[in-house]
Order: C-alpha cells, then sequence, then structure tokens
C-alpha cells in the first residue's frame, strides 16, 4: 500500500508541476499555500522540505509535492512561481465526521471498525477515496471465504459542510453457501466415515445436531486439511499428502461441494533416534525424553510433544527461546524413518522487571507476592504459569495473561508484563420479597474479598426476615506474615426461629460468639489451618418431638421446662485443604479437596464433635475450557462422646444437624427439605372402672400400643452426602469478553441425610396416626434424592447471581420440590 502511494504521489509530482518552475533553478523568497481549510499553514509547511532563500531546481520541487501527498491531508497539489515567490495551491481531502454500517449481521460494527482503522479509515482522519473500492473488495472477500458468495458491500460518501463527509457501508450479505456434498478420493486405509469424522465441515448432520451447520467456510476447510493431516500422520502415515482439492459451486451459487485427494503411502515405524546440538548438560535427560525402541510406529503427535518437553526443559533453566527441532529421514525401501532432534538453547535470559496492567483497584503488592518468577532470576516458564495460576485463584481477575519483551540493547535480559482484567471481589446483597412459607423476607449485607485493594476480605452483614436476625463482622488477613499465613476472624449476633423457616420444626435460638483461624501453607497448593471459637447458645420453645428428648431432657429444669436451656461452647477445628484450581472464581481445570474437624473442648456445656470433606473437580473438555465436565460431593458426621456429671452420654446436639435441600447442594427441592422427618409418640389408655365423679379414667396401654405420628417437616441427622456432576457449556448469546463471568451448566445432584443414632425398632411395630407421613428407617443412607435441571451463574456487579430449573428425578411422598429458585448475593 505504502509503495502504491508513493507511485502515484510522484506521478502526480510530475503532473502538478508546471514546465516553467521546471526550466531554471531561482531563490525562493517566499512561500505561499492556497487552499487550506482544516490544516494549519505551519502544519502543511513542516511537510515542504525547501525553505525562504534556498535555490530551488525540478529535483526539489518534486520531493516537496511528493512530501506533501504522503501527509495523507491533500489530494491535490500544483506548484506555481509568481516571480520569487514559490506558490503551492492544494486541495484538501475530507475529514470522516462519521462512519456509518448497515445490513451487517456476520461482521460486528467493532469488527469492521478494527479493520477500517488498519487501513486508515478512522472517525476525525482525512479520507483517502482512491480507497473505496478496496474496502468493497476486501470485505466482500472475506464473506467470500464465510461461504456468502452472494454478498454485496457499497460504500458511499456523503458531503457535509466545511469539507467533511460521512461514510455509508451497506451490506446485502445474502444466504450462506451450503455444503452439497465432500467427497474423498484415493483412500483405502480409512473409510469415508472415518475421515469426515475428523473433519469440522459437514455436508449432513444428524438429527439432534440442532446446533450444527452444513456452512461452507474457507479458512475451516484449511483447518480441516491440516487435521486430516494429523490424523494420518499421528497413526505413522509418514508421506501422507493432499493432492488437490477442488471447490465447485453450483449455478445460484448457494451449494458447495467439496472433493479432496489423498496419497495415503504406508506406515513407518522408528528405526533410531538421536540428539544433536548444544545440550547444555542436559545430555541424559534429553536421551530419555528421546528414546523410541526400534519398530515403534511413527507419530507426529508423539514427535511434537517430545520438542515441547524438551523447550520446557530449558525454559526451567532459564533459556526462554529455545529451538528444538525433529528431522526425519526416510527410508523408504524399509518404511522406517531415523529421527533426529536438534537442540539450540539460545542464550540464558534472566529477568529485569515485572510489571503489573489492568489492577485499577488492586494494589501493586497484592500481585506481586503472588510471583513465584522473580526479577534478577533466570526466566523460568513454570514459574511464569504457576504466578499466573496463584493470581487466577485470588478471585479478584476474570483474566490474567503474561507476555515477555526483550530489553532493548540487552539480549539476555526480558521485561515480564502481567495483564489483568478485574470482576467484582465484592458483593452488595439485599433482599425483599415474600414466600408462602418464609413470609417477608428483608436483609441487606456488605462482603468485599478485595478490600480497598489490599488482599483482604472484609465483610459486615446485617439481616433481617421472617425467621432470623443477624449482625456479623469478619476480617480476612491474607498475607498475615511474608511467608502467606493467613489470620482471620469474626464476631457475630444471631436469632433463629425454625418454625417460620421453610420446611424446619419449631426451635428458637439465640447465640453470640467469636472465632480466630490461623492457615499455614504447606506448599504451592496445600495448606493446614487452626481455629478457637467461643459461643454462647440459647435454645427454647423446643418442639417436642421423639428425636429431641433424649438430647434435650438433661438439661432443661423440670420445674420450669418453658424457660429452654442454655450452653457456652469452646470449640477448636483443625482443617486441611488442597486446591489446584486454575481459578478463584469459575474454575475450569483442577480439583479442591478439604477436611475440616471440629471439636468441642471438655470445658463445654455439650460435648460433641463434627468432620467433613469436601471434593471438587473440573475437566475441560476443550482446549478453550467452555466445555468443561464437573464433579463435587461432600461428606458429613458428627456425634457426641463423653458423659457429663450425671453419667448421660453426650448427643449430637439437633440444630447442629446436617440439612440437604435448596440451591445450595440439591437443587430441585425446598431448603432444608430432606432427611429424617420429626416423629411424635402418642400413648395409648385403656378404659377403667367409673370414678366417684362418674367418668372413667384412662391408663396406660404399654409402650407397644403407642401411636406415631410423621411430619412432613424434616429434622436432619448427624450424616450427610450430597454429590453431583456438571457439564459447564458456552452460555448463549454472550460476548466473550463476557464469558469468564457467566456459567451455564447441565447438572445432576444427588444428595442424602440420616441418623445413625435413629433406633428403628423401636417405632416399626406402632400404628401410624391417621394422616401421618410414612415412617422410614432414618438411620439408612440409602434413602437418597435426585434431581436434574441447567443453572446459569453470574457474577454481576451487585454480587453473585444464581439461577436454576429443575426437577427431581428420585422423589419420595411429601418431598417438597423447587421447579425454579434464584439467589443473589450468594457465594459459589
Amino acid at each position: 500500500m505504502t509503495l502504491k502511494k508513493l507511485f502515484l504521489s510522484a506521478l502526480m509530482a510530475a503532473v502538478a508541476m508546471p514546465a516553467a518552475i521546471s526550466a531554471e533553478s531561482f531563490v525562493v523568497e517566499d512561500i505561499r499555500i492556497r487552499g487550506l481549510q482544516r490544516v494549519a499553514l505551519g502544519a502543511a509547511l513542516t511537510y515542504i522540505p525547501v525553505r525562504v532563500g534556498d535555490t530551488i531546481d525540478e529535483t526539489q520541487i518534486r520531493q516537496s509535492i511528493r512530501s506533501l501527498y504522503s501527509s495523507t491531508h491533500f489530494n491535490n497539489v500544483v506548484v506555481k512561481r509568481e516571480g520569487s515567490t514559490l506558490v503551492f495551491e492544494v486541495s484538501e481531502r475530507p475529514t470522516i465526521s462519521a462512519i456509518d454500517f448497515d445490513g451487517n449481521k456476520e461482521l460486528k460494527d467493532e469488527q469492521l471498525v478494527e479493520s477500517l482503522t488498519d487501513q486508515g479509515i478512522v472517525e476525525g482522519e482525512p479520507l483517502d477515496l482512491t480507497i473505496i473500492a478496496q474496502i468493497e473488495t476486501g470485505l466482500e472477500d472475506f464473506y467470500h471465504s464465510i461461504g456468502k458468495y452472494n454478498a454485496d458491500v457499497s460504500v458511499s460518501v456523503v458531503k457535509q459542510p466545511r469539507n467533511r463527509v460521512r461514510l455509508k457501508i451497506e451490506f446485502e450479505e445474502g444466504e450462506s453457501a451450503e455444503i452439497q456434498q465432500i467427497n474423498i478420493v484415493g483412500n483405502t486405509k480409512f473409510s469415508d466415515d472415518e475421515i469426515l469424522a475428523q473433519l469440522e465441515l459437514k455436508d449432513d448432520l444428524p438429527w439432534w445436531n440442532i446446533l450444527g451447520q452444513t456452512r461452507y467456510q474457507k479458512s475451516q476447510l484449511s483447518g480441516d486439511l491440516e487435521s486430516l493431516e494429523s490424523f494420518y500422520k499421528d497413526r505413522g502415515y509418514l508421506t501422507f499428502a493432499i493432492e488437490s482439492v477442488q471447490v465447485t459451486m453450483t449455478p445460484d451459487r448457494r451449494g458447495v461441494y467439496v472433493t479432496i485427494n489423498v496419497n495415503e503411502g504406508e506406515v513407518f515405524t522408528v528405526r533410531e533416534t538421536k540428539v544433536i546440538g548444544e545440550l547444555r548438560g542436559q545430555e541424559e535427560i534429553i536421551e530419555r525424553l528421546i528414546k523410541q525402541s526400534a519398530g515403534t510406529q511413527y507419530s507426529a503427535a508423539d514427535v511434537t510433544a517430545r520438542e515441547e518437553y524438551i523447550a520446557k526443559l530449558y525454559g526451567r533453566f532459564g533459556y526462554a527461546y529455545p529451538e528444538v527441532t525433529a528431522f526425519p529421514t526416510i527410508i523408504e525401501e524399509t518404511n522406517e524413518v531415523d529421527l533426529t532432534y536438534s537442540v539450540n538453547p539460545g542464550k540464558r535470559i534472566y529477568v529485569n522487571r515485572i510489571t503489573f496492567v489492568g489492577n485499577n483497584a488492586t494494589q501493586d503488592e497484592v500481585l506481586r507476592r503472588e510471583m513465584r518468577q522473580l526479577e534478577g532470576a533466570p526466566l523460568n516458564e513454570d514459574a511464569l504459569e504457576q504466578s499466573k495460576v496463584r493470581l487466577e485463584r485470588l478471585g479478584f481477575f476474570e483474566t490474567v495473561e503474561h507476555t515477555t519483551e526483550r530489553v532493548p540493547g540487552q539480549d539476555d535480559r526480558v521485561d515480564v508484563k502481567y495483564v489483568v482484567k478485574e470482576q467484582p471481589s465484592g458483593s452488595f446483597n439485599f433482599t425483599f420479597g415474600y414466600g408462602d412459607y418464609s413470609g417477608l423476607q428483608i436483609g441487606a449485607g456488605v462482603t468485599q474479598d478485595n478490600f480497598l485493594g489490599t488482599g483482604n476480605r472484609a465483610a459486615l452483614n446485617i439481616n433481617t426476615n421472617r425467621y432470623s436476625r443477624d449482625l456479623s463482622f469478619s476480617f480476612l488477613e491474607r498475607y498475615f506474615t511474608r511467608d502467606g499465613v493467613n489470620l482471620s476472624g469474626s464476631v457475630y449476633l444471631s436469632e433463629f426461629d425454625a418454625g417460620k423457616q421453610d420446611n424446619l420444626i419449631r426451635y428458637n435460638k439465640k447465640q453470640y460468639g467469636l472465632q480466630s483461624n490461623v492457615q499455614f501453607p504447606i506448599n504451592e497448593v496445600t495448606s493446614i489451618s487452626f481455629g478457637l471459637a467461643y459461643r454462647n447458645e440459647e435454645i427454647t420453645d423446643v418442639e417436642g418431638y421423639e428425636q429431641i428428648r433424649q438430647f434435650y431432657r438433661p438439661y432443661i429444669d423440670q420445674q420450669n421446662p418453658n424457660d429452654g436451656v442454655a450452653f457456652d461452647i469452646f470449640e477448636a477445628n483443625l482443617g486441611w485443604s488442597r486446591v489446584t484450581l486454575n481459578r478463584g472464581v469459575f474454575p475450569t481445570a483442577g480439583s479442591s479437596n478439604s477436611i475440616l474437624f471440629d471439636v468441642t473442648a471438655p470445658m463445654s456445656d455439650v460435648n460433641y464433635f463434627r468432620l467433613s470433606y469436601d471434593f471438587k473437580h473440573f475437566w475441560p473438555i476443550t482446549d478453550a475450557h467452555d466445555w468443561v465436565f464437573a464433579s463435587r460431593f461432600k461428606l458429613g458426621y458428627g456425634n457426641g462422646y463423653g458423659k457429663d456429671s450425671r453419667g448421660n452420654e453426650y448427643l449430637f446436639p439437633f440444630y447442629e444437624n446436617f440439612r440437604v435441600g435448596g440451591n445450595q447442594n440439591l437443587r430441585g427441592f425446598e431448603a432444608n427439605a430432606i432427611g429424617p422427618r420429626a416423629i411424635y409418640r402418642y400413648p395409648v389408655e385403656t378404659p377403667s372402672i367409673p370414678g366417684y365423679d362418674g367418668i372413667p379414667s384412662g391408663l396406660p396401654a404399654g409402650p407397644g400400643a403407642d401411636t406415631l405420628a410423621v411430619s412432613q417437616f424434616s429434622v436432619g441427622g448427624n450424616a450427610m452426602f450430597v454429590g453431583g456432576f456438571e457439564l459447564i457449556f458456552p452460555t448463549p448469546l454472550i460476548k466473550d469478553e463476557s464469558k469468564n463471568s457467566v456459567r451455564s451448566s447441565f447438572y445432576v445432584d444427588v444428595g442424602t441425610v440420616w441418623d445413625t443414632e435413629f433406633r428403628y425398632d423401636n417405632y416399626r411395630n406402632l400404628s401410624l396416626a391417621p394422616g401421618s407421613f410414612p415412617l422410614e428407617d432414618y438411620s439408612s443412607p440409602g434413602n437418597f434424592r435426585a434431581s436434574a435441571g441447567i443453572a446459569l451463574q453470574w457474577l454481576s456487579p451487585m454480587g453473585p447471581l444464581t439461577f436454576s430449573f429443575g426437577r427431581p428425578l428420585k422423589s419420595e411422598d411429601g418431598d417438597r420440590t423447587q421447579t425454579f429458585s434464584f439467589n443473589f448475593g450468594t457465594s459459589f
């Protein structure tokens, strides 16, 4: 493009210079420019390489004309001589005031603006009218490359006052050409179906593939040809070649026939391998990396993997730009190949500076302390990648990318730049609603995981609704010490009325307390934690169902049973976690394992323990990590230990029971709806002789004659299992820049909760009261529930939002199901 413009400038200069000027040289006493409108005189003079007092000739005048044309401000330049005055008469190029697009669907406005900018077409800049046709042709070529052969693009220039123009680009995209048939010619080793399965382009789709397309795209065909070549060479066909490709169109330009002619060749085996080059002391390791037994089938993918292993090996030692290439020597007579790996590590590279871009809210120190690559140290690709992963795990950034740039004048130094895109790291939750069972709900709270950009977490929450009131403050300092030991603490006050919450038996609970935890890193992915807590709990208005009697009876005042009980609890906890997830929010690869053991101290009013294990794993299905398979499960168990001063065994508190149901662990069912139900036992009396008042008084008929009533409400249990699988898929209609803040998935949830202390034999032979729910063995973990559905999560600027739509796959009579649920301000 530049050479063409210079040629045109030279041609115009030859035309624009009158013969009178070219005939003789003269001394310039003045320079004038006529025709300027928007270009300042001073700016125009800078393009003229002539000054007053210069003696000029034909050559200098031509240079001046070329220079004015090259400034891109002028459409026409004419030079005249008026005595000793040099006069330039110019016609300015019009300035682009606006660019409008109409009819474009395949190409977004942003893509078009970027493409035009590359061609110098920018609002506010001069317009070169000579490239209008090139714009039309370039855009039409793009449409042809994606199969729209009937597409038409026209550019119109609308003149406006003050030498301005408005560009209007109109598109008629037309219909895409569909692939009528793909023919493979020359294949004998693999069937047509096996080969066509390797291609993204399709000439036919199964009925269930409603999202597939048979549209022809030139760029996709190029990629398919590479995939086909890889398919053969990965299976030993070293000399495989695509001899020709024919693409023909139907007369109406709406159909395409593709014919691919192949020469498969024969399967080759490896005869020997060797390495040449400067190995820098790594001979033994590299020999092991390249070694293949004689007779091993050749595989291009295997060769590429070995090249990458060797390059990564040198990358660990600071050789940032190693060159590793395998050269095959073919022995056609025996269908064998010798592989020679050429290794050139290059210079050892050191890191000069590490900089961060995009952390507008987060302090540099927060990012720098996650670095495993140090300034001044040899460049280590593993350390760079580990640093990237640690930044992603913070949960503050939507994307993290890093680049290396050579330091000018120093061939052994590079600067490392991490570019981050911040995402909301806090949430403000506000709840206002009304439910059939929960009633009026009003609540507010704020949580900030990156408080004032320090990387610390702070939360203040004040919530109230029909069944609870909470006030809490918590803080987490992630780097309490330089070694990464973090310290957390919280204080809280709450009141809870279980009878007013969904699916719970009545009891009231008031508590206040404080706790503190310290977490120690063991290595990059493993840590242990230790914590202490104190809380005071007051339990009142407990409904007297059967499962609670054994726990509750030893603590109540028999003279004033309605006063309730109060406990002082001193608790210690020990935790272990191992996290290899690639991101702190919406991970797509890696796993998370955590174990937590809580136990009350012997000085507590109630002695019990609780053990839980939480597991998550993510398997990316595609290289882009847009399709991901995820699995999760959580196990929990708790019980009492020891005896009190009166010889009573401590039991697990009923209000600490595990509960299942709702958006957090078993979607498709209402919160707390799954698990053992409350049992009420009523004694049956037998009639006796009437008393003095003539009214007969009943006598107990004995425990074996009691009647049971089973409630619909769950009381939870001391053991729990919840788990599930998810298929994460790209969210439709979401732009690429937002894909890390929105997640959609198909899910299957499974969950159960049971009571290991429940004695089914004590109740199984008793009769059920009319209208009672059926009695089940609540000590069995086999009474599970399952559901399936679709979920959408959005990390909005106001906080996380979760929508789920699901239906039960396995349920029992009396289960309260929930088709749709919505959570706002809930952490994932």
